[in-house]
């Protein structure tokens, strides 16, 4: 599995490399990183938080002093600030208000590129009794997102670190997503801890295990926007789209006024062009002739939705309304028969023996005298 996401983040990368992003061109790929923030009650996140845009104008300098010196021009009002954050890469406006005696907003900058957020090691999983495991580190919640002992860039800037800190103690910094916090691990990599690896789990890095959206923020719901776009009064003009449809011509017909104003969303060709229902259910509609042949239907390649609909209800009405061409009668019951059903025959007695008429021959000789005497 491993694999397969090291191949399709390779392939992301590729492909951001090739070609330049739309967002790369509207905003800056730089800004102005939050260090460090004294001042509690601004809600700005050191490390994830990048100021790229200052009362409605683009941060495009990466001298501070201009900063400063548009900060102590809001005296006494409020000065807007554009934020970029790292987690969910959204951007929001943020409004704070300039004391007069101060003049200072108690954070500090640095000038970077957007991208070192990216150098993020997501922890997908951890071996039991491993130096990962001793140390605290969750699999699926836990983000390795730097260390104080030096800058990690790149796949194989943490692979480096570490073999370079082999049986020492190394200093990282995660980020729990589940919590919202970021924490100090200390942990000992080794080769002898009785597994592979040198901290024992297994760690994702790319463009699918960058740092998400918080749980605490609501979730987008259908129709809203994910990825903003900050615009600034000094970009570049660009057509709105408003322009753009101006300029193009129509591709599909103007919806009239009474179309708009009803409550179904019809297209206005179908809606005009719907016939009138036929006046009464028992009124005769007269069909086609029976000797006529009907004419047929050819297929125009420039026929509309419309010519298709009244072709298809004159058939349906054709086959609704027209008269049977033979009155069906059903069929006669099959006649009646005089004879009944044929009778049983009795069975036939088998043919005599030869023996059987000698024995019963005296008997019927004996019988002959007395039969003549009785006649006498």
């Amino acid at each position: 599995m491993s694999t397969v996401f090291g191949a399709l983040n390779r392939f992301i990368s590729r492909l951001d490399s090739e070609s330049p992003s739309q967002s790369s061109r509207n905003a800056s790929p730089y800004g102005f990183q939050i260090l460090r923030n004294k001042n509690l009650e601004i809600p700005i996140e050191p490390w994830y938080d990048f100021v790229i845009g200052i009362n409605g104008r683009q941060v495009d300098n990466p001298d501070p002093n201009l900063f400063a010196t548009e900060v102590r021009n809001c005296a006494g009002s409020n000065v807007s600030l554009v934020l970029w954050n790292a987690k969910g890469q959204r951007t929001r406006t943020l409004a704070l208000p300039i004391p007069t005696p101060s003049l200072t907003l108690g954070i500090t900058l640095q000038w970077s590129p957007l991208s070192v957020t990216e150098d993020v090691w997501h922890v997908l999983d951890v071996i039991p009794n491993s130096p990962a495991d001793q140390a605290g580190l969750l699999p699926y919640g836990d983000y390795i997102v730097g260390t104080p002992e030096g800058n990690v860039h790149g796949e194989s800037g943490l692979g480096e670190l570490v073999e370079d800190y082999l049986n020492r103690s190394l200093r990282l910094y995660v980020y729990n997503h589940e919590y919202a916090v970021t924490r100090l691990v200390t942990l000992t990599p080794s080769r002898t801890w009785g597994g592979s690896g040198a901290l024992g789990c297994v760690l994702g890095f790319g463009a699918l295990h960058r740092l998400p959206v918080p749980m605490t923020e609501p979730i987008a719901g259908p129709g809203e926007t994910l990825f903003e776009t900050a615009r600034f009064s000094n970009d570049e003009h660009q057509p709105q789209p408003a322009q753009l449809q101006s300029q193009s011509p129509s591709l599909c017909p103007t919806l009239s006024s009474a179309t708009q104003s009803s409550d179904l969303l019809v297209p206005a060709s179908i809606a005009s062009s719907i016939p009138p229902p036929p006046q009464s259910a028992t009124s005769p509609v007269a069909g086609p002739p029976r000797g006529a042949k009907k004419p047929r239907a050819v297929a125009a390649s420039n026929m509309t939705f419309d010519d298709y609909f009244r072709e298809g209800e004159q058939k349906s009405k054709e086959e609704d309304f027209a008269p049977a061409t033979k009155n069906t009668a059903p069929p006669p019951p099959p006649p009646k028969t005089a004879k009944g059903p044929p009778t049983a025959k009795s069975p036939e007695h088998p043919a005599t023996t030869r023996d059987e008429e000698e024995q019963s021959q005296p008997a019927q000789e004996e019988l002959e005298p007395a039969v003549q005497t009785a006649n006498g």
